[in-house]
């Protein structure tokens, strides 16, 4: 096996789960069969089929997405505290980032009064600065 890793850094073992990526894809699966709750569904026709594996491909490469760009916005160390408990370094996942800000609640406003966006814990705040997200910002539908 060819490789830029020095030997001494991975075994030929190593090199060859490195390129496979086995553990990535591995993930991806445990990804999709839990945040993503696929569960069995019974349609009728194969279009539907098709459409409903496609919206969950999306699903997932929206999630995996959010992660990444969580991660990338960290810098190298690509560790944060804030997403459990007792405060404990980690690399954030893309089930914590959801969890943390599935609690956010949008607040309705009125043409005087914008809506806001009310954040319970400094972590939402964090996160929401990590994936480059203005808050502040609302948009209003056109008519």
């Amino acid at each position: 096996m060819l490789t830029s890793i020095p030997a001494e850094r991975a075994g030929p073992a190593q090199v060859l789960i490195h390129y496979k990526g086995q553990s990535a894809v591995e993930r991806r699966y445990h990804d999709f069969k839990g945040p993503l709750a696929v569960a069995p569904v019974f349609v009728q026709h194969n279009r539907r089929v098709a459409a409903l594996i496609q919206v969950i491909c999306l699903a997932l490469l929206v999630f995996c997405l959010i992660e990444r760009q969580v991660r990338r916005a960290l810098g190298p160390e690509q560790t944060m505290t804030g997403l459990y408990p007792d405060n404990r370094r980690v690399r954030p996942t893309g089930r914590m980032i959801f969890y943390h800000l599935g609690e956010l609640a949008l607040r309705i406003g009125s043409v005087t009064d914008p809506p806001t966006v009310q954040i319970t814990r400094g972590v939402q705040l964090h996160l929401l600065d990590l994936l480059d997200t203005d808050i502040t910002r609302t948009r209003w539908p056109q008519t």
